[in-house]
């Protein structure tokens, strides 16, 4: 079976098409033309802005042309995450899907679930000429996961419907009325190399197998952090043993909890069976803390054959391994008036060292914008006294609740009367786009839902199949009971 053969066929088989072009953020081109051509091909009206937006428009049906105009709105972009026994090139290879019982998943690869399914339910609509509905447009925004580059720069008056049904979450059930906001930090030390001494051996640490996932929604899980626990485990070997750090690549996305690093080093040779321990010993406390939110990590420290020229400073690489296990990372404080709501966390994302720079990427996030501020605060604290220069960028508030609108109040009544129980009504500790949408259209109602996905932003991604199914016939049902105007 394949995803092509699964309900509603409308769905998956616009899903199927978008698995086929290449998208991940910052190189949408392919998948930019792809949505033009789809529209222009059915006949709808379609249209690219002047940052790389998608907008779709179509007509109400006849005798509802005095319903409210609701706008669906996903992003075109994914997340490029693969394993490291993976071969693919995100800038060409289509995305491999397959069924795995209740789920698909991808081979290997993040799954772009996050947000194609999102989109292609947002396309159905617009294909679909049995719905019923009033004034409909699909907004398909360009870069959400490295900026939210298409709904910052999204032009005001260019959408005219005034009802926002955001389709980027990821608990079936659920609806969003209000999201985080975020941050981005970089600390950059500057450091200079020196030849290797004698009596050194090459080896390599790699530690992997940690389930990552999305930093805002998967933080409250408690998962290890990559970088972190390899920053736990070199230090020691630096201080005691006088390693000596090559390199150190840990992590690749902001936005993705890291579930890989990979340290090179050069350790003493009288002392490698000592350091060998030393890691042994370190990962084995870090499994154990670990062991029930995170229990699939592994940890190799292998000989090298070939031998590395030249090292980071030690004086420099001492005082950056200090800087990132003193950092906050993970869940930072919990929302005082939201019960289960994470409220400000921190996402030690990337760890790089090149051309004379190791740099640290982070990305934090707050419901409450001084908090977000004070936490971007301790960070500059810690790495400025570590000596490294420490840099924000791409700062924007979270998305304010607004839990008495006519929308949602519609959308609640139609899914209880469809589905017999309540939807969870409630705020995300993620960015969503709306939060940013809502500031150029601040008349809009605006809601977020979707079908279940887990652990996005990782290779484990994967979506459930029924609440696929689920989700489209409740977006059929609200359109059909959208109000008038």
């Amino acid at each position: 079976m394949t995803i092509k053969d699964l309900e509603p066929k409308i769905v998956w088989n616009n899903f199927y098409g978008l698995t086929r072009i290449p998208r991940p953020s910052k190189h949408e081109e392919k998948v930019q033309q792809y949505l033009l051509d789809w529209g222009k091909a059915r006949g709808i009206e379609v249209l690219r802005d002047d940052t790389g937006n998608i907008i779709f428009r179509k007509p109400a049906t006849p005798g509802y042309e005095n319903r409210r105009g609701v706008i669906f709105q996903g992003h075109m972009d994914m997340v490029p995450q693969k394993t490291a026994d993976t071969v693919h090139d995100f800038l060409t290879d289509p995305i491999e899907t397959e069924v795995v019982g209740e789920w698909v998943a991808a081979k290997g690869t993040t799954l772009g679930a996050d947000n194609g399914i999102g989109v292609c339910i947002g396309l159905s609509v617009l294909e679909d000429n049995t719905l019923k509905h009033g004034p409909v447009e699909v907004l398909v925004t360009y870069d959400e996961e490295t900026g939210m580059t298409g709904a910052d720069c999204l032009k005001p008056g260019v959408l005219k419907g005034d009802i926002l049904l955001n389709l980027d979450s990821e608990t079936e059930g659920e609806l969003y009325i209000g999201c985080a906001g975020g941050l981005d930090g970089t600390a950059d030390f500057a450091y200079g190399t020196v030849s290797a001494p004698e009596g050194y051996e090459s080896w390599r640490l790699t530690v992997k197998g940690f389930s990552g996932g999305h930093s805002g929604m998967d933080i409250i899980l408690y998962r290890a952090n990559a970088n972190k626990a390899a920053a736990r485990i070199l230090l020691p070997l630096v201080e005691k043993y006088g390693v000596k750090v090559v390199d150190f690549t840990g992590g690749s996305l902001r936005n993705a909890i890291p579930f890989e690093a990979v340290v090179s080093m050069l350790v003493p040779a009288d002392a490698a069976a000592d350091v060998k321990a030393a890691v042994e010993e370190v990962f084995a406390l870090i499994k154990a803390e670990y062991s029930e939110t995170d229990p699939g990590a592994v940890c190799y420290f292998e000989k090298q054959d070939t031998p590395y020229p030249s090292y980071i400073e030690d004086e420099v690489m001492l005082r950056a391994l200090k800087a990132v296990i003193a950092c906050p990372d993970g869940v930072e404080r919990m929302s005082a008036s939201v019960e289960g709501l994470v409220e400000t966390s921190n996402n030690m994302a990337v760890v790089r060292t090149e051309d004379g720079h190791l740099t640290v990427r982070c990305l934090m996030r707050s419901s409450v914008d001084s908090a977000k501020e004070n936490l971007a605060s301790k960070m500059r604290c810690v790495f400025e006294l570590a000596g490294a220069e420490f840099s924000t960028q791409g700062g924007y508030s979270g998305w304010t609740p607004k839990p008495d609108t006519p929308i949602i109040a519609t959308i609640k009544d139609v899914y209880k009367e469809k589905f017999g129980k309540d939807m969870k009504v409630m705020a995300i500790h993620a960015g969503l786009e709306c939060a940013l949408l809502g500031a150029k259209y601040p008349e809009w109602d605006m809601v977020s839902f979707g079908p279940t996905i887990v652990h996005p932003h990782s290779p484990d991604e994967r979506v459930k199949i029924d609440t696929v199914g689920k989700t489209w016939e409740f977006v059929k049902a609200v359109l059909e009971n959208i109000p008038e105007k």
